[in-house]
C-alpha cells in the first residue's frame, strides 16, 4: 500500500511539472507572437524610407607620352619609401598655387625609379610614390579629374640616387 501511495505521488507531481513547464512555453511564445504584431503594425505605421548606400571608386588612370609642361615641384623620397619627405609641403603649395592660377590645366604626377633590382618592385614603388602625393594634392583641394598620373619611368643616365626616387609635378594644358 505504501508503494501504491508513493507511485500515485510520484505521477501527480510529474503531471504538476508538466503543466508548469508548459505554461511556460505558451506564456513565452505569446509574448514573442505579441511582439512581433506590434512590430508590425509599427513597421506599417512608418512609413517606409529607402537606404541607398553608394560606393564610388575611382579608377586611376596612367598615362603615357612625352613629359611637357611646366614643372611645378619634385619630390624626393627616401629609399623603398613611398610616404611624403620632409618638405613635401612646400613642393605640393607650388603645384596648388600653380593650378589656381590657371583654372584649366591639369597635373601630371611622373614617379621614376632605377634599373637596380626587380622592375615591377620599382615601378610599383614609384607609382605608390605618385599615389601620396595625388592624395595631397586632393587633400590640399584640387579636384581628382585634374590629377593625371604618368606610368613609372626608369631614370636612365648618370643621375644621382636621389633622381631616381623622385616624383615630378608637371602643369600641363
Amino acid at each position: 500500500m505504501y508503494q501504491e501511495d508513493n507511485d500515485d505521488t510520484t505521477r501527480v507531481g510529474l503531471w504538476i511539472t508538466f503543466g508548469v513547464v508548459t505554461l511556460l512555453i505558451i506564456s513565452v511564445l505569446s509574448g514573442v507572437v505579441v511582439r512581433q504584431l506590434r512590430g508590425v503594425a509599427a513597421d506599417a505605421a512608418t512609413p517606409p524610407t529607402a537606404v541607398v548606400t553608394t560606393t564610388v571608386v575611382e579608377e586611376i588612370v596612367l598615362i603615357e607620352g612625352p613629359l611637357a609642361g611646366d614643372l611645378a615641384g619634385t619630390l624626393y623620397f627616401e629609399t623603398a619609401q613611398s610616404a611624403l619627405p620632409a618638405g613635401a609641403a612646400a613642393e605640393i603649395d607650388k603645384a596648388v598655387q600653380a593650378l589656381a592660377a590657371a583654372p584649366a590645366r591639369k597635373i601630371v604626377l611622373s614617379g621614376f625609379h632605377d634599373s637596380t633590382g626587380d622592375a615591377a618592385i620599382n615601378a610599383e614603388l614609384a607609382k605608390q610614390r605618385a599615389m601620396s602625393t595625388r592624395t595631397a594634392l586632393l587633400a590640399a583641394g584640387i579636384a581628382g579629374s585634374r590629377v593625371a598620373l604618368r606610368k613609372p619611368e626608369v631614370t636612365t643616365g648618370s643621375g644621382t640616387e636621389q633622381e631616381a626616387r623622385r616624383v615630378e609635378l608637371r602643369v600641363v594644358d
